[in-house]
């Protein structure tokens, strides 16, 4: 009998994968729980398990291969000689592209049109454009999608090019930022005193990221909106406050999530932030490590020629705080904010609460020794 080794769902809004590598070879045993293959998905590569004893059997799928959740990637048999020793054909290669690009999941769809959908949205026809006002009642993904399909990128007019796939993880980016395209959002800059919080994670041999987002879980805490999430049925209010932080992959952009930073130890937060750091860097972060935030935060302070910058919204929060390069006048912080759950005056109140915050490192530290 031949088992099925399938593209595994590891996460609610994983629709395909990438299949990485076979770590076992055609003929191999296999145990239960033996790793026999190494998938990439949105934003990590993970490991798939054996669900049973026997040997591995083709035909697998190419290593390279894309596949929808659920679909057959090679089979365990119970028996060496029932072992069918082929490799499928690499359905994202150029012989294959049509079938590949029919079985691409619909969120992987919606990613490789996000080009379109953003230019659509400023260039459209205006044909196109009464159409999607014709529509009163079409949500706004559905309004999208007619400008989309209405545009067409004018690429036969410059250079010869060619279609290079993006990754997994530039995909999964692609369709966070189509996402907070319909996002009604305002932005509010202002200009915060960070070098006491810089010296004093020097001087603690602390993250400076750490203690950030502990900055900006006290001034949550006393501005609770921005701790919410708007959907249609009413906000959806959070006790716990979880903080993503964005973080330079080689190959895009992941957020680790900082869990309860308002109320655990900065010893907890450092240590967790350390190993989540380790294993981004090797694409070993799990769906647990990287979602779900409730507020986010983008440091570019790094970099001493950003002076300012603007973020995008990730789809469940309210609000993402870009903080630049910080100078002797200060660094510009720019809070992106959804007009749906805050407001003007609720920004500039909450980077004023920042700021006394960000001026009296003492206050995380007393807040630390408290929790």
């Amino acid at each position: 009998m031949a088992y099925a080794v399938t593209m595994p769902a590891l996460s609610d809004t994983m629709g395909a994968g990438r299949l990485v590598k076979w770590t076992k070879n055609l003929g191999d045993k296999i145990r239960k729980g033996d790793v026999v293959a190494e998938v990439e998905t949105d934003k990590a590569v993970m490991e798939v398990e054996a669900f049973q004893d026997g040997y591995l059997s083709g035909p697998l799928a190419a290593e390279g291969t894309e596949a929808p959740v659920g679909e057959t990637l090679g089979y365990i048999t119970d028996q060496p000689d029932q072992v069918a020793r082929s490799v499928a054909k690499d359905k994202t290669g150029p012989a294959g592209a049509a079938a590949g690009d029919r079985r691409t999941s619909e969120a992987t769809k919606q990613a490789a049109q996000v080009s379109a959908v953003l230019a659509a949205s400023m260039v459209a026809s205006r044909p196109a454009a009464r159409i999607a006002r014709s529509r009163p009642s079409a949500t706004s993904a559905e309004r999208l999608a007619v400008l989309a399909t209405s545009f067409k990128a004018p690429l036969d007019a410059g250079p010869p090019y060619r279609i290079e796939r993006a990754s997994a993880l530039r995909e999964a980016v692609a369709r966070t930022m189509i996402a907070g395209a319909t996002t009604p959002t305002f932005r509010v800059t202002a200009q915060l005193t960070l070098e006491p919080l810089i010296e004093a994670a020097h001087d603690r041999h602390l993250p400076l990221s750490v203690l950030l987002a502990r900055s900006c879980a006290l001034t949550i805490a006393a501005h609770p909106l921005f701790n919410a999430g708007y959907t249609p049925e009413g906000l959806a209010k959070r006790d716990r406050i979880d903080i993503g932080i964005a973080v330079d992959d080689r190959d895009g952009l992941i957020t680790p999530v900082l869990r309860d930073v308002n109320a655990r130890p900065l010893a907890d937060l450092v240590a967790d932030w350390t190993r989540m750091c380790e294993q981004a860097r090797i694409r070993r972060l799990t769906p647990a490590d990287y979602s779900g935030a409730t507020f986010y935060l983008s440091d570019l302070g790094v970099f001493p020629v950003v002076y300012a910058f603007d973020s995008v919204i990730p789809p469940g929060a309210t609000a993402i705080l870009s903080v630049a390069t910080s100078t002797a006048r200060g660094a510009f912080c720019t809070l992106a904010c959804d007009h749906r759950v805050v407001f003007g005056a609720d920004a500039g109140r909450f980077l004023a609460t920042l700021e006394g915050v960000l001026k009296d490192p003492g206050k995380i530290l007393a807040q630390d020794a408290k929790s």
